[in-house]
């Protein structure tokens, strides 16, 4: 299994709710996608970022297909518009 943990930094706090909305849009539409999840950060800090994205994918051929995937696309489009960053992480999960 591999996860796949993106983190925005969003230009304007309004769009918090239309961040989490377009992320989740995808949640059961994707093969090879097992899970979704969309958070939203508490703490404000100064290290933070606003919106955290956390997807499983059963491998990274299917990860690779998520990125490319149809369903991906526009959602990518509305992240680019409304974040002022964003940092990810891909990796592969070890399971005993």
């Amino acid at each position: 299994m591999v996860k796949h943990i993106v983190l925005f930094k969003l230009k304007d706090q309004a769009d918090r709710q239309k961040a989490i909305e377009v992320l989740s849009s995808m949640k059961g539409m994707i093969e090879g996608m097992i899970d979704l999840e969309v958070g939203e950060d508490f703490l404000a800090s100064e290290r933070s970022y606003d919106i955290a994205l956390i997807t499983a994918h059963t491998d990274r051929a299917a990860l690779d297909f998520y990125q490319a995937h149809p369903v991906h696309q526009p959602v990518k489009k509305v992240m680019h518009a409304i974040r002022e960053s964003s940092i990810a992480v891909d990796f592969e999960v070890n399971q005993l």
